[in-house]
């Protein structure tokens, strides 16, 4: 049967369950998204977001473990994302995996929610060669990973201020679309003209950090002093400028390290425009491209559970008073 890992995802405002056979074969992955909830507020809310995940967590993982068609005797272990996210949020994850692991008698894998979107990739391309820049981009997180093994990260470069997801979220606000921005604005940027502003590139051909604060304030001040421009023309402009950023800097770093492959992670991959130019990009430099499923972009626990599995394979399982860490790094080295 192999070993099959029961992943617990709980970093924000997803309450996520699955079971993963081997790392890579996906038999169950259910999300109760709070998207709906936090509308309301243009964001998040800690302790809404908390109080949903009490609510639907045993839900949430006996509709896993059901759809998985297992039942406790067949796992090998249960794991959860001990951080980054909401401390609130962690906690509650926290606590149901491992009171889980103790009355089941199975281990109890901690993993990092950073390093579970990494290996989002492997779920459906499980041979992919390495080593692979990855591109992580979410609305907590921007970074530039080059992955030369399974848990060999170095990161070559992140945000400075807003990521990108982030940016995405307040221009949406700014100009009264909704929430979340990201899947608004993309759907926009398809009737709207991509030349129509030449919004900033800051920091395209400086390093491998990003900074997407000024785009955004740039973004706001265009639209003040311009209040007749199409909104859908804002929106691919900007979306033009953001994606632009992201593969200069990603194109480069293959180049660089001679890396085999570029691989989107996170939720802002779910974006269309940066998945075809991934694509394309990857093509033209003889390189091979990885985009995951949409459903594996956001966060879920298949990702988890698959990055549980090489992390039990590789440290055994973790001591039972680990707790959650809401500032959790990703482990890499210089």
């Amino acid at each position: 049967m192999g070993d099959l890992i029961l992943g617990i995802e709980t970093s924000c405002d997803e309450t996520a369950a699955a079971v993963v056979r081997d790392g890579h074969d996906v038999l169950s992955n259910v999300v109760s998204s709070q998207i709906d909830i936090h509308a309301r507020y243009g964001g998040v809310v800690p302790e809404v977001a908390s109080r949903a995940h009490v609510e639907m967590m045993m839900p949430v993982v006996a509709e896993a473990m059901v759809e998985g068609g297992v039942d406790k005797d067949d796992l090998a272990a249960v794991a959860c994302t001990v951080g980054p996210g909401l401390i609130g949020s962690l906690l509650i994850g926290v606590s149901a995996a491992k009171s889980l692991a103790l009355v089941w008698g199975k281990p109890f894998i901690a993993v990092n929610h950073l390093e579970a979107h990494l290996y989002a990739s492997f779920l459906e391309k499980p041979d992919m060669e390495l080593p692979a820049v990855i591109l992580l981009v979410s609305g907590g997180h921007t970074m530039l990973v080059l992955m030369e093994g399974h848990g060999q990260y170095r990161l070559l470069g992140q945000t400075l201020d807003d990521a990108a997801g982030e940016a995405y979220d307040k221009v949406a606000r700014y100009l009264g679309l909704g929430y979340p921005g990201g899947p608004i604005i993309d759907k926009m940027a398809a009737d709207g003209d991509p030349e129509a502003v030449r919004f900033p590139r800051a920091m395209a051909k400086d390093g491998y950090d990003f900074s997407f604060s000024g785009l955004k304030t740039s973004v706001v001040n265009y639209v003040r002093k311009n209040p007749d421009v199409a909104d859908v023309d804002i929106a691919a402009s900007f979306q033009e400028a953001v994606v632009d950023v992201l593969l200069t800097k990603a194109q480069r770093a293959v180049h660089e390290f001679d890396a085999k492959g570029l691989c989107l992670a996170g939720g802002v991959a779910a974006n269309s425009l940066l998945r075809a130019r991934t694509l394309e990009l990857a093509e033209a430099d003889g390189v091979a491209g990885f985009v995951p499923a949409r459903s594996m972009c956001t966060d879920n626990a298949a990702m988890v559970a698959a990055a549980g599995w090489w992390r039990m394979a590789s440290d055994g399982p973790a001591p039972m008073d680990q707790g959650a860490n809401s500032s959790l790094a990703l482990p890499t080295y210089a």
